[in-house]
Parts: C-alpha cells; structure tokens; sequence
C-alpha cells in the first residue's frame, strides 16, 4: 500500500491584535502554532459538517417509522425473515 502526502496550501488570514497575540501564546504553551491549531479545527469542522454528523442528522430527520412487534403470530422470526432484504 502506498502513503500520499496531503498536498498542503498556505492561506492568509486577518486577525485583531489581541486574538493573533493570544492565539501566538496558546499555541507556544501547548507545543504548536497557529497555522496547526487552525488547520485541525477547519479539518474538523469539515468531518462535522460533510460526514458522520450530516448523515446522523439526515437519518434523525427522515420519516419517524413505526415500530412493529417482533413476535406478531405467536413465535419469533426466523433470522432470515429477520434480515430479509
């Protein structure tokens, strides 16, 4: 199997004075930098807003089925009638 590095792209942003500090700050405390700390929270909120959340929320948001009994005659389904499909 071979590994592909992620191509990686430099992007400018604005920050007001006492954010780009604080942020310069935070991230020489905790061993990183700005440009680290910036890019895992955009990769997360990318997973959040195009992946498992979208799917979860789209499965939530469908039509509300009705649940049925499993043991409608009596006895209980077979495995096959259960995972029929």
């Amino acid at each position: 199997m071979q590994h592909y590095k992620r191509a990686m792209k430099n992007v400018t942003i604005k920050l007001e004075d006492d954010v780009a500090y604080w942020a310069r700050v935070w991230a020489a405390e905790n061993n990183t930098s700005v440009s680290q700390i910036l890019g895992e929270l955009l990769k997360q909120m990318k997973q959040e807003k195009t992946g498992y959340s979208v799917a979860m929320r789209q499965f939530f948001e469908g039509e509300e089925a009705e649940p049925r009994p499993i043991k409608s005659t009596g006895k209980y389904p077979s495995r096959d009638e259960l995972h029929a499909r």
